[in-house]
């Protein structure tokens, strides 16, 4: 007969042991972190260049007086199309003309000076040859001969300048545009430098937007560009590229560029703001993952990937373009890995996983890869 404390002392360490492996397995099922993984995808991405700016006037000018007098002639209003040269104001001209042909007549005299001082200089020289003129009267005729020369040449810039003030108190318009503001009156006195107008040319006009530092080698002179303003947002302006700036900015990571648009109906103005579309960049087997699959870490974007052992991976990813929940990424994965999308907030590189469904349910390449486990290590 068998001895009963025996059998019981068996019996209690047989569940002792049984309970030690338990726990031993649930503390070994307690260091996996379960979480949601999905594939990479391959795709096609088209991609809109975008930016937004400012319409500018292609040409605009400040125009203030250069003579002082009254404005005698007012022609042109706010709003006024000019076109290049075109008379828009005059202060005083009667006044500059007859200081014109007073100046011109001064010049007149003083050519007629000059000839007759050329023509006694020469009677001297006769005379001083045939030893009847004296050395110091030939000297005094050579002497007003010069000073004759000089009073043509006075007389010259000074019909030159009442030519010019002549010619400044006819305000004109140096290019063809639109007045877009008036700072004077008929009858108002002006002094030089006063300001008269404000000249705008709006066409072409030119729109200034920036685009997106990714996007900066896509964009070249002479590319057509889409433009859409708020007075009319169904309808698409089209321009060309005009000028690119050499560098980029420094604080907004963009790059300025300038676009000329036609605009002979004169609709687009100066101000508005402007949102631009310079066409599709198409590429071919991108790879895109979940938004929710990127996390921001101070390094920068980071992804958790599951090894092929289920383990999770850290990895630092540049990402691209973001529309519909997808995120491209640019550079850090391949087609071939696997992203986890949910329980990764908490992940360091190298915890194990298991992976699951969206739904909650386990994958059954993780039982597998449990099984080939288990299998591998035997059974006790």
């Amino acid at each position: 007969m068998r001895n009963p404390h025996r059998l019981f002392r068996t019996a209690l360490c047989a569940a002792l042991a049984a309970f030690a492996c338990g726990g031993e397995a649930e503390q070994a099922e307690d260091t996996t972190r379960p979480v949601v993984v999905v594939p990479v995808s391959v795709a096609v991405v088209e991609e809109r260049i975008e930016g937004s700016g400012e319409l500018q006037a292609k040409e605009r000018a400040e125009l203030a007086s250069e003579v002082d007098g009254v404005v005698t002639e007012l022609a042109v209003d706010e709003g006024d199309r000019v076109e290049a040269g075109a008379l828009l104001l005059a202060v005083d001209p009667e006044k500059r003309g007859l200081a014109a042909r007073n100046a011109r007549a001064q010049l007149a005299d003083a050519e007629a000076a000059l000839a007759e001082a050329g023509r006694e200089q020469q009677r001297v020289l006769v005379l001083h040859e045939k030893g009847i003129a004296s050395d110091a009267l030939r000297d005094q005729r050579t002497t007003g001969l010069e000073r004759a020369r000089s009073m043509v040449e006075a007389a010259r810039a000074g019909l030159g300048v009442a030519d010019r003030a002549l010619r400044d108190a006819s305000v004109r318009a140096p290019f063809g545009g639109w007045i877009a503001r008036r700072d004077v009156s008929r009858g108002e006195y002006v002094r030089p430098g006063q300001p008269l107008f404000e000249l705008v040319a709006l066409d072409p006009i030119e729109v200034e937007f920036s685009v997106a530092e990714r996007d900066s080698a896509r964009v070249h002179l002479g590319q057509l560009v889409a433009v859409k303003v708020a007075p009319y947002p169904e309808e698409a302006f089209q321009g060309e590229v005009t000028v690119i700036s050499p560098t980029l900015d420094p604080k907004t990571r963009t790059l300025r560029v300038q676009a000329s648009i036609a605009n002979a109906d004169g609709r687009l103005r100066p101000g508005l703001f402007a949102r631009t579309d310079l066409g599709v960049a198409r590429r071919e087997g991108a790879l895109l993952v979940p938004e929710e699959a990127v996390l921001q870490r101070s390094d920068g974007e980071v992804v958790f990937v599951v090894t092929p052992d289920d383990h999770a991976k850290r990895v630092v990813v540049k990402t691209g373009l973001q529309r519909e929940g997808q995120v491209e990424i640019v550079e850090g994965l391949g087609a071939e890995d696997s992203v986890i999308v949910r329980g990764h907030a908490a992940l360091v590189d190298g915890t194990p996983v298991s992976r699951r469904r969206p739904d909650g349910s386990e994958e059954q390449q993780s039982l597998n890869a449990a099984a080939e486990a288990d299998a591998g290590k035997g059974t006790l």
